[in-house]
């Protein structure tokens, strides 16, 4: 069943996962690193996206509202309608603290700071 832009409702996290991510001027800005489930809700808790580092190192990595992505097939990757400074000053930390505590925590960072409606309420 498609979504309204015409991409299916299912994908593979598998598929997700390591696929660019780029802002509304087309920048790419990090990529997918992990995806974050709410196995109580069946839902998507955030996206870890990770940018900033060369090579492994000092990369930072931003939950970010899994909503906010979306697929664009002519750059293969997804858009968010954030720009890069916007998530430079988010809410970031290793995946480990990120998923501390059921990654409740950073789920609700994620959401407030981008203003993005909670689907567990």
């Amino acid at each position: 069943m498609p979504t309204a832009s015409g991409h299916t409702t299912a994908i593979r996290a598998t598929r997700a996962v390591g696929t660019d991510v780029y802002n509304l001027d087309g920048q790419r800005i990090g990529k997918v690193e992990d995806i974050v489930l709410d196995k109580t809700d069946n839902a998507i808790m955030f996206a870890v996206v990770g940018f900033g580092g060369f090579l492994g190192m000092g990369e930072k990595f931003h939950p970010v509202p899994w909503a906010t992505l979306d697929y664009d097939q002519d750059q293969d990757g997804y858009v968010v309608p954030f720009t890069k400074e916007e998530l430079e000053a988010a809410p970031a930390d290793t995946i480990s603290e990120l998923t501390k505590d059921d990654g409740l925590y950073a789920r609700q960072e994620a959401y407030s700071y981008y203003k993005v409606d909670p689907y567990w309420n």
